[in-house]
């Protein structure tokens, strides 16, 4: 793993390179015949410049193996360097009185910046294609009560590009018939003793430790614990009992000498649901335009392939549990609802939600084709722009699916549903019901205008390669 940050640095440095001297060559070479005096002086600058933007990324923890792997941290520490340097050539420009030449640097930073990102990705899809063997992740062995030893493990087991490979547990409470039956993880030992611990850290050779909730040691063992792994060199993560919660609502504080962790409460009112139906509004609307031609070739397919309306309105449950029809082309035959009964009935799922019939024989070959690449879902531009929909938001369901909701899964009723969201971007009709109610409750928990423009840039990626489609 430790290679990777010595790859980024002089990835980083080619990038930046590159960006610096194209923006000094377009601007001095082909656009404006400068004096060799400001030639000489800007070929300096612009020395100076590749170096102290690399550092400024180094600075910024951008290359920090925490961040590397999965998330947008990265991304943004790239993004925030970057500003901020440029930023400061800004006032420093203003302070001194020294004219930069605006087309260099209009040039240099969003073509560094770009560039930057664009490699950032090239070398996570390696990284990430290592990880899914079992490579360039962090050995860990995890320390806690043993129900939460297993549930931080099957987590870990579930993430691989997270980048943490769970290879030892260590059972600070409870005895051996408190364990799992079935479990990946090896337990190496038992007990509170620091001594014990750092014996099976070197038996499992792990490079970290993961204390997990439950642990029940005392704080003067975690410290003396803190004090023995940071003499090795080995990294000590603290996972509290904190689940589908994202980072933007974890907060720590220092009072009295403890890490106090402050959850936020998530909120889309006021000024945030303002914000959310402008971007609605604004996306639906552009959206719709764009598209007109395409509509309007895929409705004379759809009234071409079978009697029946181009539209199909189906009563879908709202914000709230209100009703509104969602539109879609049409991609049945005409009588579908009334054989919906009979197909669940036969393939032995009409007690269960997520109404899904398999090998469906009432779509239409056209309604096929629209199906697989989600084309049939259009129409619901219309229903983002009147509000009954969100561009991004929980999976729009059926009445009788509603019914089946338990008390945890009624709180994905607290926003809108949309078009496109996690579900769309995670397996679609793969996944079950349990998973669906998971991703949608993650969602309305820890909602941000940037992780609905993250969702929509992936849920291109997951329609163009159709998994899961029905």
């Amino acid at each position: 793993m430790r290679r990777y940050p010595r790859r980024l640095a002089i990835v980083d440095g080619l990038v930046v390179l590159w960006a610096v001297a194209g923006a000094f060559l377009i601007r001095f070479r082909l656009v404006d015949d400068a004096g060799a005096e400001s030639l000489q002086t800007y070929a300096v600058f612009s020395v100076v410049l590749s170096l102290v933007w690399w550092i400024m990324l180094g600075v910024w923890d951008s290359r920090s193996p925490r961040v590397l792997g999965s998330g947008a941290e990265e991304y943004k520490r790239v993004f925030g360097a970057s500003l901020w340097l440029f930023g400061l050539i800004a006032i420093l420009s203003y302070a001194f009185r020294y004219d930069t030449a605006r087309g260099y640097v209009g040039l240099a930073l969003p073509a560094g910046v770009l560039g930057l990102l664009v490699a950032r990705w090239m070398v996570r899809q390696i990284l990430s294609a290592e990880r899914r063997h079992g490579k360039s992740s962090s050995q860990i062995l995890i320390l806690g009560g043993a129900s939460a030893v297993d549930h931080l493990a099957t987590s870990l087991r579930k993430n691989p590009l997270a980048g943490y490979s769970p290879v030892a547990a260590y059972v600070t409470s409870g005895t051996s018939s408190h364990l799992p039956m079935n479990r990946d993880v090896p337990i190496v030992g038992f007990g509170s003793d620091v001594d014990s611990i750092i014996s099976a850290i070197d038996a499992s050779k792990a490079d970290s430790v993961a204390v997990s909730a439950g642990s029940n040691l005392h704080p003067e063992v975690l410290r003396r614990l803190g004090w023995a792994l940071a003499a090795r060199e080995t990294r000590l993560i603290l996972a509290p009992a904190l689940t589908d919660v994202a980072g933007p609502r974890i907060h720590t504080q220092p009072v009295a000498g403890l890490p106090l962790v402050h959850v936020s409460t998530p909120k889309l009112t006021g000024g945030s649901r303002v914000l959310k139906r402008l971007f609605d509004i604004t996306g639906s609307a552009t959206l719709l335009l764009l598209l007109s031609p395409v509509l309007l070739a895929l409705a004379i397919l759809v009234k071409l392939s079978s009697p029946g309306p181009v539209f199909y309105a189906q009563e879908r449950i709202g914000v709230g549990g209100s009703t509104f029809h969602m539109f879609k082309f049409r991609s049945m035959k005409q009588d579908a609802d009334a054989q919906l009964a009979t197909l669940l009935a036969s393939q032995g799922s009409a007690d269960k939600p997520l109404f899904k019939v398999k090998d469906d024989p009432r779509i239409t070959p056209v309604g096929r084709v629209l199906r697989k690449y989600s084309l049939d879902e259009l129409p619901q531009l219309i229903n983002v722009l009147r509000g009954s929909m969100s561009l991004v938001g929980p999976r729009p369901q059926r009445a009788g699916e509603v019914a089946l909701y338990d008390d945890a899964a009624h709180r994905r009723l607290y926003v809108s549903p949309g078009m496109s969201g996690l579900w769309q971007v995670s397996g679609r009709s793969n996944l079950t019901w349990e998973e669906s109610i998971k991703l949608d409750l993650y969602y309305v928990e820890n909602w941000s205008l940037m992780q609905d423009i993250v969702i929509l840039l992936k849920t291109f990626k997951a329609v163009f390669a159709s998994h899961g489609a029905v």
